[in-house]
């Protein structure tokens, strides 16, 4: 039995060394350095985006923070990041959007960070296209969202697990909700949505696959 339990253990010391870690991902590109705003640019309310522990917090009013480095734009993509929301909390992570100083991002679509607000629209959601109730996420803990663009087709994916899987309509118009949800191309915005909203991201990187 004790010969068991330290082959076990020895087998899930091999497996851990056996994951690439977030440096080690082939293809991939660091979007947040851990210690700065550099690239990045926030709209109203710029006090609600600070760095804290090498990580993207954001806790204030409405402000979204643009990705503005040399990388961008961005047409078909593998995008990952790390985020951990507290209770209550709402965010989201924004692509093929630009730059607007106010108000809501009009242009691209919205992957909707939410576990436990109000908001029926929940994490990894395509937030008002494809919609996601009940995420295998928890507040307080850690979770990778993956968005991956090719063409028309989006895939949003929570730890690994595909939570939307979207084509879009060839020639699809722009509808009457004063959003334009249409692929095209463009950057990345994470958003702070109200000041009772805590949220944190890390490892921001991605590949670009056009």
């Amino acid at each position: 039995m004790k010969h068991l339990f330290h082959c076990s253990i020895a087998l899930l010391f091999v497996s851990a060394l056996a994951r690439p870690s977030v440096a080690q991902e082939e293809g991939f590109t660091q979007l947040f350095d851990g210690k700065s705003l550099s690239g990045w640019k926030a709209s109203e309310n710029t006090d609600s985006w600070s760095v804290k522990d090498g990580t993207l917090m954001c806790d204030g009013p409405r402000s979204h923070l643009f990705y503005e480095g040399d990388l961008a734009p961005f047409k078909d993509f593998h995008f990952k990041a790390d985020v951990m929301t507290t209770p209550g909390s709402n965010a989201g992570i924004y692509f093929h959007t630009k730059f607007q100083q106010e108000g809501w991002p009009v242009k691209g679509y919205e992957c909707q960070v939410n576990v436990t607000h109000k908001d029926p629209k929940k994490s990894s959601s395509l937030y008002a296209v494809d919609n996601v109730a009940a995420p295998p996420v928890k507040d307080n803990e850690w979770y990778t969202q993956e968005i991956i663009v090719k063409g028309r087709h989006i895939v949003l994916k929570l730890n690994g697990e595909t939570m939307v899987d979207y084509t879009e309509p060839e020639n699809k118009q722009a509808d009457n909700s004063g959003f334009d949800r249409r692929l095209s191309e463009g950057t990345f915005a994470l958003q702070a949505h109200d000041p009772d909203s805590v949220v944190y991201f890390k490892n921001l990187r991605v590949k670009k696959l056009d």
